[in-house]
């Protein structure tokens, strides 16, 4: 079961129960999206729910490990090593102009953004936890000089919004 948006900036204390009902009525009347009203109306910040809405698709998104899987080696051409690492993406399957990537729920917006201006297409996400998304990152984008304090500084920078 899919938790609402709503329901995740009321559990994060971004919005209490009656301002989430109200943004529902406003929604059902003007069919606009639930976090730009919930940005207008009661100030949310924009971070707030795209950090409520990373955590709503993690929780309905297929779940991929990276060191388990065979990675289609030319698709990793597709985005350079720093990229990978700033984005925290990892691209492993193209076939038929649709790319798959997996990312973790932390990387899941600036990674969907990077891929909505930058990638050509259909892309798709598979999550899984930002510990193995390091240890993947590591494998097929290595950095000699990356540690692992640099490695969680890239992974865990939130977005500016």
């Amino acid at each position: 079961m899919t938790i609402r948006l709503g329901e995740l900036l009321v559990e994060h204390g971004a919005l209490t129960v009656e301002q989430c009902d109200e943004i529902v009525a406003i929604q059902q009347q003007s069919s606009r999206p639930f976090g730009v009203i919930a940005e207008e109306r009661f100030g949310v910040s924009p971070g707030s729910i795209e950090q409520a809405w990373a955590e709503q698709y993690a929780m309905i998104a297929t779940r991929i490990d990276p060191l388990s899987i065979q990675v289609h080696e030319p698709t990793l051409g597709l985005i350079t090593k720093r990229q990978a690492w700033q984005f925290g993406l990892l691209p492993i399957l193209e076939h038929d102009g649709e790319i798959e990537f997996v990312t973790s729920m932390e990387c899941l917006a600036r990674a969907l953004r990077f891929v909505g201006w930058r990638m050509p297409g259909v892309s798709t996400f598979g999550i899984c936890d930002l510990h193995t998304l390091k240890l993947g990152l590591a494998m097929h984008y290595p950095f000699e000089s990356l540690d692992a304090g640099l490695a969680d500084k890239f992974l865990r920078k939130r977005s500016a919004a």
